[in-house]
């Protein structure tokens, strides 16, 4: 019993490790001057918002997985939790293409992928976990505004 506690912990911490994770480009490529000289669409929220937005939204999306990944039937979640991998690259990847390369168009169709990927995501969660579904609508909900907030920054500069 005892051990296994201990990996549902350790699988706790390896899925906050993983979301988190997605954060390190956004590290790596500030915000800068760059992205100060754009013309921002309407509702663009002030820069200190979104540090507390994507704290918990990573912080929701891991007990998210993490609950799929500890739920017993463990073959039935390979797929799901694959595809929640690959709409977390697809997440990191958004601030290398945008801030890394200064790539409005190809973020806007980096965003779009992954919007599509946490959708698909979200419902294989929903049906595996409801719970584990519903902690992911914040995030599509964020995503559905990042992606109006990138659709404006390419009209609006390109």
């Amino acid at each position: 019993m005892q051990r296994s506690r201990l990996r549902r912990y350790l699988g706790l911490i390896v899925f906050l490790a993983l979301c988190f994770g997605a954060a390190i480009p956004g590290a790596i490529f500030p915000t800068g001057e760059w992205y100060a000289q754009l013309t921002k669409p309407a509702l663009t929220p002030p820069g200190w918002v979104f540090g507390p937005v994507w704290t918990l939204l990573y912080f929701m999306m891991a007990v998210s997985a993490w609950l799929v990944w500890s739920n017993p039937g463990l073959p039935k979640a390979r797929m799901p939790l694959i595809l929640f991998i690959v709409q977390l690259a697809l997440n990191a990847s958004w601030s290398c293409v945008f801030f890394g390369a200064h790539s409005i168009g190809l973020a806007l169709v980096n965003i779009i992928v992954l919007w599509t990927a946490i959708l698909a995501t979200l419902i294989l969660f929903w049906r595996l976990r409801k719970l584990s579904g519903a902690l992911l609508v914040p995030y599509l909900l964020w995503v559905s505004f990042a992606a109006y907030l990138n659709i404006g920054l390419w009209r609006l500069n390109s």
